[in-house]
């Protein structure tokens, strides 16, 4: 789950100097989250249609990478673990690539193949012992996305072992807000956001202040950390801070590292500031799971990404290219 940032945005259904309207927060319940499509353009009729299109889009996506829905080719996939090859369209077997390639880049920090260990943990109040260490080694033996076989020419998906299980939660909202984005600015809507729970992409020029404001959220609550001045990119925040469990005393987070089956530590929040709204959103994963070393020398090695990572002791810790406005 990626955490809301809050936007200091004001967009009005009013024209804005006679030339551009606003279709503003048009909210859909949408992959378990609140999705949120926000368009500009001179025809307020038009903005509406694409939003609406948009929406359509963003259920058609869901229906085919969702875990949940029992009908969906990633379930197919999960079924046929260990069995046999699964043809899928175009967008998922694509999806399933670059999730392998995040995968290596990180050294395992990302993996869509954690579905098994998500099971031992539990984070909706169920759960007051930590899982048994047995149950989570049996898990760890089915969790590796070098066991995810792509077959390019038939566009196939095998998983090799019976058990495992791949899951978009750590890249499909990015995922999604990014084909949305692409789709509407296909249909000549050339500035708008996407806020998919907490990951936001948007694009062109904020109506009335042309760069758009971001506030970095406080992982402790009250006023934002910082805020950004940000065109044509996307923002993500992964913590610790809505979702865990105290057992013991000792806070969990709900973010798993999937090599070692155990939650990641070490980190409130980490902010990923990156044109490509999917790749915001597994980075954001992959780094709180990497810590605070580790995860700025990833991003620094990367053009064109920066980070924010707040660690335990509320230090605050940047990427080499960005420079935030604090508050």
């Amino acid at each position: 789950m990626k955490f809301l940032l809050f936007l200091n945005l004001l967009i009005v259904h009013l024209s804005y100097n006679n030339a551009f309207s606003a279709v503003i927060n048009t909210r859909h319940q949408l992959l378990g989250v609140n999705f949120d499509i926000s368009v500009v353009h001179s025809d307020t009729s038009y903005a509406w249609q694409c939003v609406n299109k948009a929406v359509n889009k963003v259920k058609m996506i869901e229906s085919i990478i969702s875990s949940w829905d029992q009908t969906s080719q990633t379930s197919a996939i999960n079924k046929n673990a260990g069995l046999d090859w699964t043809r899928v369209n175009s967008e998922l077997f694509s999806l399933i690539n670059r999730s392998k390639n995040v995968c290596e880049l990180t050294q395992g920090a990302f993996d869509i193949t954690i579905g098994p260990i998500l099971n031992c943990w539990k984070f909706d109040g169920s759960m007051t012992t930590i899982p048994d260490s047995d149950k989570i080694d049996q898990s760890m033996l089915k969790i590796g996305s070098e066991n995810i076989l792509l077959d390019h020419e038939n566009q196939c998906v095998l998983l090799s072992e019976k058990g495992m299980k791949i899951g978009f939660g750590a890249i499909g909202k990015g995922f999604i807000a990014e084909e949305i984005k692409q789709f509407l600015m296909k249909l000549e809507i050339t500035s708008g956001l996407i806020g998919a729970g907490g990951d936001l992409v948007f694009w062109g020029e904020h109506p009335l202040t042309n760069s758009w404001n971001i506030s970095v959220a406080n992982p402790n609550g009250g006023t934002p950390i910082c805020s950004l001045n940000l065109k044509n990119t996307a923002v993500v925040t992964s913590g610790d801070y809505e979702k865990f469990v105290t057992i013991d005393n000792v806070k969990y987070s709900h973010i798993i590292d999937p090599r070692t089956g155990h939650p990641a530590s070490g980190l409130k929040s980490v902010t990923i500031i990156c044109p490509n709204a999917e790749l915001a959103d597994a980075l954001a994963t992959a780094v709180f799971v990497l810590g605070e070393s580790k995860g700025i020398q990833l991003i620094n090695s990367l053009s064109g990404i920066e980070a924010i990572i707040i660690n335990l002791n509320d230090s605050i810790l940047t990427s080499s290219g960005i420079e935030p406005n604090y508050f």
